[in-house]
Formats: C-alpha cells, sequence, structure tokens
C-alpha cells in the first residue's frame, strides 16, 4: 500500500505548527475564548473573490442596528433573517449552521432593536420609542430596503423565525413586491392558541413521566394562558417544561446547547454577550403585552409566495396551528416541508435537510429571473436524482 499521502500530509501538519506539543501543556497553550473564537472566525473565514463578509451598524429610525452580512458570491440573492425571542439573536450563532446557506445566498443576520449588539450600541431611552410590534416591522421594512438599494436588488427573500415570523408575516403583507418567498420557520400563528397548546404539551409530559415538581410548578399557573395578560413568571413556567420534554429541541432538556454556542460566536464581543440577556428583559418589558393580541388565523391572502419549514416536534410555536393556518393559506404558490426529527430549532436539528430544502424549495424563486450567481459543472452520466424522503413535503400553486 502507498503510504506516502497520508506521510505527505503529516509532514504538512508538523511544518505548518499545527502538531499537538509533545511537552505537558503550559498555561500559554490552554485554550481561551479568545483563542477558540480566533480559530472559528479563520475557519468561516470568506476569501472568495466575489465575496462579502461584514459587521455594520446603520442607522434606522433614530438608532444604530446592527447587521452581519455573509456570502460567498454577491450575485446570489439576498435572505433576511428575522430571529426569534423577542430578543433571541440568532447573530451569534450563525457560526454553528449558516456556512453552507452563503454558497447560494447572501445571508443578512440582523439583531433586531432590543438584541444584542444592537442593545449594546445605544441606550434604553432611544430605543424605546419604537419598541413596539408596529415600529419593529418599520424598522424590518427599513433594513429590507437598505439591503435592496445597496446591493441593488429588486426583490429579496425575507425569513422569520418565531417571534421573528411575526414581523415577516406583517412585512410580506405590506411590502409583497418586495419579496421572492416568504420563508416561515417555527411560524407562530395565534399566540393565546399557542400558549394553551404548549402548556397541554407540557402538562400531558409531566403527568406521563410522573413528574411531581413539573406538575405542581404547571398547575400553580392554571388556568394557562386563561384571560390573565401573559407576564414573564408564568411564561416561564410553559417554556422552561415545554423545552425539558423536547418541544424546542427534539431530544434535549433545555436551550444550554444554543446559549454555550454564543460564547464561542466569532461576530459578538464580551461586551455584546453580556447584552443578550439585559436586551431579553427590555424587550420582553415592551413587547410581551402586545404579543397577547397576535392572531393570524385570518391573515390568509398573499400576493407573494409563501414557504413554511416546520418541526413536526414543534410544541414552541405548536407546528399543528402552523399546518392548519397552511391549510387555509392563499398565494401565488405555497409549499410547507415538514421536518420529521425536529422541534423549534429546526436549522440546527436537521440542518443538512433544511439546506437541501433552502436550496430546492427556496432559491429557483430568483433562479428563475437570474438573480444567482452560475452555477456548477458538472461532468459525467448516471448520476443519481436527489432525495428528500424522512421530510413531509406539500405544495400548492394557484
Amino acid at each position: 500500500m502507498n503510504r506516502f499521502p497520508a506521510m505527505l500530509v503529516l509532514v504538512l501538519i508538523l511544518v505548518a505548527g499545527v502538531g499537538r506539543p509533545a511537552h505537558a501543556e503550559t498555561a500559554s497553550d490552554a485554550m481561551t475564548r479568545a483563542k477558540a473564537v480566533a480559530i472559528i472566525a479563520d475557519n468561516q473565514k470568506i476569501v472568495s473573490p466575489r465575496g462579502i463578509e461584514e459587521n455594520v451598524a446603520v442607522p434606522i429610525n433614530g438608532i444604530r442596528q446592527a447587521l452581519q452580512i455573509r456570502g460567498r458570491d454577491t450575485r446570489n440573492p439576498i435572505l433576511l433573517f428575522l430571529h426569534g425571542g423577542p430578543a433571541s439573536p440568532d447573530m451569534p450563532l450563525a457560526w454553528t449552521f449558516q456556512s453552507p446557506w452563503e454558497d447560494y445566498f447572501t445571508v443578512v443576520e440582523w439583531d433586531q432593536r432590543g438584541t444584542g449588539k444592537t442593545y449594546a450600541l445605544n441606550s434604553e431611552a432611544a430605543m424605546a420609542p419604537g419598541m413596539t410590534i408596529d415600529g419593529m416591522t418599520d424598522d424590518a421594512a427599513q433594513v429590507v430596503q437598505y439591503l435592496r438599494k445597496r446591493f441593488h436588488k429588486r426583490r429579496i427573500f425575507l425569513m422569520g423565525h418565531s417571534w421573528g415570523s411575526v414581523l415577516g408575516v406583517r412585512l410580506a403583507q405590506r411590502h409583497p413586491d418586495w419579496f421572492y418567498a416568504y420563508i416561515g420557520v417555527g411560524q407562530l400563528v395565534n399566540m393565546r392558541a399557542n400558549e394553551r397548546a404548549g402548556f397541554a404539551f407540557a402538562l400531558d409530559a409531566a403527568k406521563a413521566d410522573g413528574n411531581a415538581k413539573a406538575i405542581r410548578e404547571l398547575q400553580s399557573i392554571e388556568p394557562y394562558p386563561g384571560r390573565k395578560a401573559l407576564t414573564v413568571p408564568r411564561v416561564a413556567v410553559r417554556s422552561k417544561w415545554e423545552s425539558y420534554y423536547g418541544g424546542l429541541a427534539l431530544g434535549r432538556r433545555n436551550f444550554r446547547f444554543d446559549a454555550r454556542a454564543w460564547e464561542l460566536s466569532p461576530a459578538y464581543s464580551e461586551k455584546d454577550l453580556d447584552a443578550i440577556g439585559k436586551g431579553s428583559l427590555f424587550s420582553l418589558h415592551h413587547l410581551l403585552g402586545q404579543l397577547n393580541d397576535i392572531d393570524f388565523d385570518r391573515v390568509t391572502h398573499f400576493r407573494c409566495p409563501v414557504v413554511l419549514f416546520v418541526g413536526a416536534h414543534d410544541e414552541t410555536t405548536s407546528h399543528v396551528l402552523a399546518e392548519r393556518w397552511f391549510a387555509k393559506l392563499h398565494a401565488p404558490s405555497k409549499r410547507m416541508v415538514i421536518f420529521a426529527d425536529s422541534a423549534h430549532m429546526v436549522m440546527q436539528e436537521q440542518p443538512g435537510r433544511f439546506l437541501v430544502h433552502l436550496v430546492d424549495d427556496v432559491l429557483p424563486y430568483a433562479q428563475r429571473v437570474g438573480d444567482a450567481a452560475p452555477g456548477e459543472v458538472v461532468r459525467g452520466t448516471g448520476i443519481p436524482a436527489g432525495s428528500t424522503a424522512g421530510d413531509h413535503s406539500m405544495h400548492s400553486s394557484r
């Protein structure tokens, strides 16, 4: 057997100086957050000649709002990601799932008003006047206008996750001509019905598990949500146990797998990380009461295409409510993909399948009008057709 290639790799590693040292680890060798972040940043660096990798603060509606813009070819369409929460940023998580998207889209992560880097850039007094659903929908509109103008795009893709799907639906309703498609991930349809469903799931799971602590804590907030306004302590109990039984991420007990990944984000400084919790409390103070009234049950006519990505086990934003809503939708075209092994965090739970459906079900809307970089050149014969077995896809065109 010819072992030269393996030996060559070993020589290259040693010459590059990245082999493990033979001596015992010293304090200077120990891994720190700064070293880990630098390694990830170097690994994720975009070096393609037509690529873009920027972190910018854009003046929007009286404050500076943080955007991360990444893609390997700016000839590709823009995909604006509206994170959940409120004030749960995806920018510090993007390094865990987003890189493959950047082959096909110029992806924009936006820290909304009151969130993460944007919270750190501004005073609460400056942000407070716009901390309404209407105000933040207008913020989103201004972000879209900035991107359309800067990149000379007539249309872009709009993706809303969880709370971000509230802004996404409202924006797609107001400006359908700006978007190739609206993509709802973990779509929120009706807030109070959603809370009832999540609570019922958690209590049923706790009873089946014989979990006395969970049953006691959940029953302490009954009837939930009832006629009372939503409050942070009551929502926290429901969310704690719904997450514990896999309604947030299938097979996981909590949000720690996400929150710990924030710590290694090349996009976030220590100050930005500290701002996440502060921004969340600030945002919930302003927005939780307004979320009481979110109801899209009768918002069923869209003038742009709609794509829903639904986790089959999502109880954070009820997959049942999303599926029922999809059945009532009227749009130029609509498609729903149900991910069999996901709950609410679909892009992290099944990242490969998420990418496949982004490319197969979303990207063609832009490709049809030439808003995409040239594809790969494939030579040969007998190339098998792709398969999405394991995902349940429904499509309807009108």
